[in-house]
Order: structure tokens, then C-alpha cells, then sequence
């Protein structure tokens, strides 16, 4: 089975254009697959091994019991689910094949729940932490700052180039899922914390003459592009001083769509900056506080208005 996971890896990067975290993810569900079949003896041969052909439903159903049994959500059971489907899928178009049975199966019931996003003043704070007397300070501040300016994901960021920055007409190219591009605007916060980084960046390559010159924006310390780990481990370090355990990463972009909506921005275009395929993704994304809620309800509803004004002077 272990060949038939390296040729859809090779799938996923080749054809699919995934990215480092999304291939990483989609091999940690196969592997862990693998291990409950070699465990339980489904679909293994007389040597203990996985014979592909003989993955049925049952197979798959038990596991999805398995995986119950262990604590896992729903939402993470169905993406495991899906992660099968898609390399089965894949098995069918190569051949190996004949059916996927994991489409048969009905996904788990999701949660529905609502990402952690951090208030204002708390992004602010967050943005002062890095130290603007080093280079990995300098770096990590127009990190931040890109994140919550523009909305971007990890691995757009990671990929961005120095030819996808217009610092002229203030906005930056980005690479989302699929390669499908767009342009983002950069806000002034932004763009002086860049170019505070790109003349540290300037500085690093003269120091270290790496070969072949970096193309990617953001470096380590050596001069080499920084991976999608590295800036998920960045971004953890600073909120961790901030609000230790109670975000990820993910939640500064979550902040910047529950910002943006709660200035009055629509949806549609909230869409559009974060790369989303479907509206209905993006209202997963932004939400309004039960306060928000009220406040304009109060501003806004004509009966709410009225009874406001029927209520008696303190006197």
C-alpha cells in the first residue's frame, strides 16, 4: 500500500498543486489507515500485508468506529473520510481499481462551531511583540502584519515571491489553492513593516551569499525561503505570549474577515480577499458578537427605536 500512497503524493504536488500542509495532512490520514488495517488484519494477506483490492466497506466502516471509539470529532472523522475517498479515487483513475467504496459510506455529522478570533486590542498587542532590533524580530512584525492586513493563508504567504510585491500600488499577488491567483491590498502598517524587513533581508543575503539567491520573500537567519512549519511556529511563539492555548495561527486570519465585517465590509468582497470558492465558506468565517448583534438591532429596528423612546428618564 505504502507505493500506492508515494504515487498519490506524487499525484497531489504534481497535479493538484496541494500544498505542504495540505499533502502532510492527507499522508498522516493514509498512514494512520494503514496502521488500523495492518492492526486489525482488514484487508491483509496471509503475510500480514495490505492488499489494496480487498479494502471493502466493512473495512472502512470499522474504522470510522475506531476512530469514534478514540474522541474524534466529526468534522475530523469526516476529513479523514475524504482524505480515502480522494485516494481511492485516485486508485480507480490509475487502474488499480475497479470502484470506491469509500463514497458509499455517509460522512460523520459535523460540528458546527465558530474559529477563535482575537479582539482589536488584542491583534494590536499582538503586532508589538516581535523585537524591532533583530532580524528575526524585524522578519516576524511584517509576518504578523501581512497576516492580519491581508487575510492570507500560511502557505500563500510562504509562497509568496519578491515579484508578487507592489509596493508602488500597495498590494501583493498571492497564490491560493489550486494556483488561482488574486490581488490583495497591503495597508500602510504593512508596507513599513515590510520594507523594514526588506532591507534586513538585503543585508542577510550580502552576509551569507547563499546560492542560488532566494526568491521566496520571507527567509530564515541562513537565507533559505521559510517553510510553511516554520511560519505556523512563528506565528504560535507570539500568541502564545499573548493568549497562551487559545488560538492558532488561523485565528489572525479569522480576525482579519470578523474585523473587517464588523467595519461594515460585505461579504462578497470578504470572499474574495480570502480566496474562497464558496460564500457559504466564508460565512463560516465571520461572525458578530451577541453585543454587535444587539447594538444594531437597537440603531437600526423600528420598534426597538420606539420602545426606547416610550422608556422612563431616570429622574
Amino acid at each position: 500500500m505504502q507505493d500506492h500512497i508515494e504515487k498519490f503524493k506524487i499525484h497531489l504536488v504534481a497535479e493538484k498543486s496541494a500544498s505542504e500542509h495540505t499533502v502532510e495532512s492527507y499522508l498522516n490520514d493514509l498512514h494512520q489507515f494503514s496502521l488500523f488495517l495492518k492492526e486489525t488484519g482488514h484487508a491483509c494477506n496471509s503475510k500480514g500485508e495490505i492488499d489494496i483490492k480487498q479494502i471493502d466497506r466493512l473495512a472502512v466502516r470499522s474504522y470510522m468506529v475506531h476512530l469514534h471509539g478514540r474522541g474524534f470529532t466529526g468534522t475530523t472523522m469526516s476529513r479523514k473520510l475524504s482524505s480515502l475517498s480522494s485516494f481511492f479515487k485516485f486508485l480507480c483513475r490509475e487502474g488499480t481499481l475497479q470502484s470506491n467504496v469509500v463514497q458509499s459510506i455517509p460522512a460523520p455529522k459535523k460540528e458546527n462551531y465558530l474559529p477563535s478570533f482575537l479582539s482589536v486590542d488584542d491583534i494590536f498587542r499582538l503586532l508589538e511583540l516581535p523585537d524591532a532590533a533583530t532580524f528575526i524580530g524585524v522578519r516576524d512584525r511584517a509576518i504578523l502584519e501581512i497576516f492580519y492586513s491581508t487575510g492570507m493563508r500560511i502557505s500563500e504567504l510562504v509562497t509568496l515571491q519578491m515579484d508578487f510585491i507592489d509596493l508602488e500600488s500597495q498590494r501583493v499577488r498571492v497564490l491560493g489553492k489550486g494556483k488561482k491567483e488574486r490581488w490583495l491590498p497591503l495597508g500602510k502598517k504593512s508596507i513599513a513593516a515590510l520594507n523594514s524587513y526588506l532591507s534586513r533581508r538585503e543585508i542577510l543575503i550580502r552576509k551569507k551569499k547563499p546560492d542560488p539567491l532566494p526568491s521566496a520573500v520571507f527567509l530564515n537567519t541562513r537565507g533559505n525561503g521559510l517553510t510553511t512549519r516554520g511560519v505556523r511556529k512563528i506565528a504560535g511563539k507570539y500568541l502564545d505570549q499573548l493568549v497562551s492555548g487559545r488560538h492558532s495561527p488561523h485565528s489572525i486570519r479569522h480576525s482579519f474577515a470578523t474585523h473587517l465585517l464588523e467595519g461594515g465590509a460585505d461579504l462578497r468582497t470578504i470572499q474574495e480577499m480570502l480566496g474562497h470558492a464558496s460564500l457559504s465558506t466564508t460565512q463560516k468565517y465571520t461572525h458578530l458578537t451577541v453585543d454587535r448583534l444587539m447594538e444594531t438591532y437597537d440603531q437600526a429596528h423600528p420598534r426597538a427605536q420606539h420602545l426606547k423612546s416610550l422608556s422612563p428618564k431616570s429622574s
